[in-house]
């Protein structure tokens, strides 16, 4: 089973210096993601595995498991803004 996320084609992850947060632009729209979501979306580069992005989160946010970080990223593969290679 794939594990390794990225953001799909046409979508782009970016801060919003008006609104001072991150956005998810897409073809369809834009969605502004929350704390916790951005950075598991900086973290989706192709390469690395849910587990790592959650170890690496992990040494910066407590409590941080692969399992909660795989919830985030199955409601953004729903939505089409990330895939699994």
């Amino acid at each position: 089973m794939p594990d390794r996320p990225r953001l799909r084609r046409g979508v782009r992850l970016s801060y919003d210096k008006v609104r001072a947060t991150h956005v998810l632009l897409y073809p369809e729209g834009v969605l502004v993601p929350n704390g916790t979501a951005a950075a598991v979306l900086r973290e989706c580069d192709g390469s690395t595995t849910v587990r790592e992005i959650a170890s690496r989160l992990g040494t910066r946010f407590r409590g941080v498991r692969a399992a909660d970080v795989a919830n985030v990223l199955e409601r953004l593969a729903e939505r089409r803004v990330v895939e699994w290679t």
